[in-house]
């Protein structure tokens, strides 16, 4: 098994689906993550249950028995921070007032919008 330190996983639409479960309640069986998915995303058990062993995998995931239930062991917000980070990386040199700069040049903000970034400013 290939663990990776939390600062380096990287998730996937799919397994973004299971953890959004997780960071929602806390713990759940895999058999609960396999029929929520299967109502709401139309999975079947298989599929969740393989995504559910390559998050164990990547160290996304702790099970605990019995019951084989499942808790995040990375926070949503973790997720983000490097998910951000590798998009700044990839796509902006690294910039975050690049990043802003096309953003907002291509955005349809509220006038909301635009007093809390000028808030944040």
């Amino acid at each position: 098994m290939n663990v990776q330190k939390n600062k380096e996983i990287r998730l996937h639409e799919g397994e973004l689906n299971v953890m959004e479960l997780l960071w929602s309640n806390k713990v759940l069986a895999a058999k609960d993550i396999a029929k929520i998915i299967k109502e709401y995303i139309g999975w079947e058990k298989n599929t969740t249950y393989t995504y559910i062993k390559r998050l164990i995998d990547k160290g996304a995931i702790t099970r605990e028995d019995p019951g084989f239930l499942c808790k995040a062991s990375i926070s949503k917000k973790q997720v983000q921070e490097i998910e951000t980070n590798v998009l700044l990386k990839n796509l902006f040199e690294d910039s975050i007032s690049t990043f802003i700069r096309d953003y907002l040049s291509n955005a349809k903000l509220s006038s909301e919008d635009k007093e809390q970034l000028k808030k944040l400013i």
